[in-house]
């Protein structure tokens, strides 16, 4: 499982000309799933999501997590994070799990991280074509591989 975090000033998501999630200071979560991924890779990820600290503190420091911030989150399923570009110049995305793997996986990575938080998790829509929008505070981006844990 792989995630990308940026710490935004604001986020959305739209579907269709509907805006189906909305967020002020916090979190925008690109999650990647692949057919080996299980509930010990949520768990370890959602531990990081909600402790990692990357917001500042009275100081300017980056010293502050998601839980002691009360930032919001967007969690938006995408399958291109597990792109193979080893050959030529179209990305295989072999890797990434298929829906009826992927989707349980993505609802319960929601749950949990919903269940750490102590605060509803907002969404894009599964396998949906979505208009992701943000404003990357900082900028703040991160990258974190469940199967490469440095």
């Amino acid at each position: 499982m792989k995630i990308v975090i940026q710490r935004v000033s604001k986020a959305s998501v739209t579907i269709k000309e509907q805006k189906v999630a909305d967020i002020k200071n916090g979190l925008l979560v690109l999650l990647g799933i692949v057919n080996e991924d299980a509930q010990e890779d949520i768990n370890w990820l959602v531990r990081k999501v909600a402790n990692l600290r990357i917001f500042n503190d009275e100081n300017g420091v980056m010293n502050k997590s998601l839980l002691e911030s009360n930032g919001e989150v967007i969690v938006v399923s995408q399958f291109t994070l597990q792109a193979s570009t080893k050959k030529g110049n179209r990305p295989s995305y072999i890797k990434a799990a298929k829906p009826e793997i992927a989707i349980p996986l993505y609802e319960n990575f929601v749950k949990t991280l919903e269940n750490e938080l102590g605060n509803k998790v907002q969404t894009g829509e599964f396998g949906a074509d979505m208009k992701v929008e943000l404003l990357n505070d900082g900028p703040v981006t991160i990258i974190i591989d469940s199967k490469n844990k440095e």
